[in-house]
């Protein structure tokens, strides 16, 4: 388990989410260790997949950019020490949009760690 607590970085997802994600990932980092990125990427994402149906996608890492066109409600990143996480849930390509009341879809600005 990585010491320190979770920054959000960027986040439109509601509250009980956010936590969702955070109480993930010191899950997943007291089972696997900081070094094994891609275990921690699948566990967080196939139990967000569990319980908000399929579809997220999740990047782990200490040094990744990243520009991902995401449904509206369902982006977080955030960083534990010097781990950084990114779990979206990914739109279907020719539905984005700024205007996330139309249909539910949402760009973010560029992230980078």
């Amino acid at each position: 388990m990585l010491e320190g607590k979770a920054v959000i970085g960027e986040t439109d997802m509601l509250e009980t989410m956010q936590q969702d994600a955070l109480d993930l990932a010191a899950k997943a980092l007291d089972f696997f260790d900081v070094t094994e990125a891609t275990e921690i990427a699948c566990f967080i994402k196939k139990e967000f997949d569990r319980t908000y149906g399929a579809g997220w996608q999740c990047i782990v890492g200490t040094d990744f950019g990243s520009f991902v066109t995401h449904c509206f409600g369902c982006f977080i990143y955030f960083q534990v020490g010097s781990l950084a996480i990114l779990l979206f849930r990914g739109s279907a390509a020719g539905q984005e949009t700024d205007e996330p009341a139309a249909n539910q879809f949402a760009t973010l600005e560029t992230v980078k760690t």
